[in-house]
C-alpha cells in the first residue's frame, strides 16, 4: 500500500465537486467512498483522511464502513483486476476450477497482486452473467463460458498492454 500522506494525493476537480455536492446529504459518505474508489481503484489511506478532514467525520468511522461492505479496497488491485465470479450458477460450471488455474498461471493467490502489478486475482459474487456461466471478468470486460483451457488466451489480450 501507499504511504502517500494526505498533502500528496490529489484528488480530482471532479472528485472534490461530487463531495462538495454530497457533504450534507444523508447517506453521503458511501456514496462518496464509491466514488473515491472509482477515481482510484481503491480507497487509499490517503484518500480516507483527506474524506475524514472534509467531511468532518472520524477516521475510525470511515474505516468502518470500508471494513464493513466487501465492495471496498483497501489495497490497490493490478491494473487488470480478474474477478472470478462465484455466483451459484458460476460455482457449479466450475469457476473454482478456473480460480485455482488462473492463482497457478499468475502464480498468486486470491486478493494478491501480481509482482509487475499487471494483474489481482479476486472472487466475486454474482456479475449478473449467469447464461454465461462460468464468467470472469477481466479490467471490466466479461469473458463467459469459460474453460481452463481458454484462460490464457484471455489473459494474453491484456498481457502487453
Amino acid at each position: 500500500m501507499s504511504v502517500a500522506s494526505v498533502e500528496e494525493l490529489e484528488f480530482s476537480n471532479d472528485l472534490i465537486s461530487f463531495i462538495d455536492d454530497w457533504k450534507d446529504q444523508p447517506g453521503n459518505l458511501i456514496m462518496i467512498l464509491h466514488r473515491v474508489q472509482e477515481e482510484f481503484s481503491y480507497i487509499p489511506r490517503a484518500a480516507a483522511k483527506k474524506i475524514s478532514e472534509m467531511l468532518n467525520v472520524s477516521l475510525s468511522k470511515i474505516y468502518g464502513v470500508i471494513t464493513f461492505y466487501h465492495y471496498f479496497k483497501m489495497d490497490k488491485p493490478g491494473k487488470y483486476n480478474i474477478q472470478v465470479c462465484m455466483g451459484t450458477a458460476c460455482y457449479l460450471k466450475g469457476a473454482e476450477d478456473l480460480l485455482e488455474e488462473l492463482e497457478g498461471i499468475l502464480g498468486i493467490g486470491l486478493n494478491q497482486v501480481t509482482e509487475d502489478g499487471k494483474f489481482s486475482i479476486e472472487a466475486v459474487r454474482c456479475v449478473g452473467c449467469c447464461g454465461l456461466a462460468p464468467v470472469v471478468v477481466v479490467g471490466g470486460k466479461v469473458f463467459g463460458k469459460l474453460t481452463k483451457k481458454k484462460l490464457p488466451e484471455v489473459l494474453s489480450n491484456f498481457e502487453n498492454n
